[in-house]
């Protein structure tokens, strides 16, 4: 992989596996994402109980990051609800703010579009901040004229 502009972390000091919620440890993270003004995490909780997204169908998954018995951020894919079968959409990305600048997310969202891969040919994105729309362009997405997306990336 080429460089991202981030400081990496160790890759043995975390571990990365798909997550089914739930997960009394995604509660510690909603609750900070709520107090930065994020209520998608919310939503991935409320979203799941409810049967409305698993990220089960093809080519879905939900990845957890695990700092020891910590969770320390959560992402995944799905396939795009806004775009053709061939688009996969990341949903629901968020790192502990103690973690960030470290190489987690960018950790996370390569593993995450490493698994797209193997099941789409785009991936796009919705971001409402520009720290986010930065870090992700620094991992190869670019932004994009369209009321659903603010990002996208060629995976083929």
């Amino acid at each position: 992989m080429e460089s991202t502009g981030f400081a990496m972390i160790t890759p043995t000091s975390i571990t990365i596996a798909p997550l089914t919620l739930p997960d009394a440890r995604v509660t510690s993270l909603v609750a900070m994402s709520l107090e930065e003004g994020f209520d998608f995490l919310d939503r991935l909780d409320a979203d799941w109980a409810n049967g409305d997204n698993r990220f089960d169908a093809r080519g879905e998954i939900l990845l957890g990051v695990s700092d020891g018995a910590n969770l320390i951020a959560v992402g995944g894919v799905n396939i795009d609800p806004y775009s053709t079968e061939d688009c996969g959409r990341l949903r629901r990305v968020y790192v502990a703010p103690s973690h960030r600048t470290n190489g987690v997310g960018a950790l996370l969202v390569t593993r995450l579009l490493d698994h797209a891969r193997e099941n789409f040919r785009i991936a796009r994105l919705r971001t409402d901040t520009d720290r986010a729309a930065r870090f992700y362009e620094r991992l190869g997405f670019r932004r994009i004229e369209d009321p659903n997306a603010t990002h996208e990336l060629s995976l083929v």
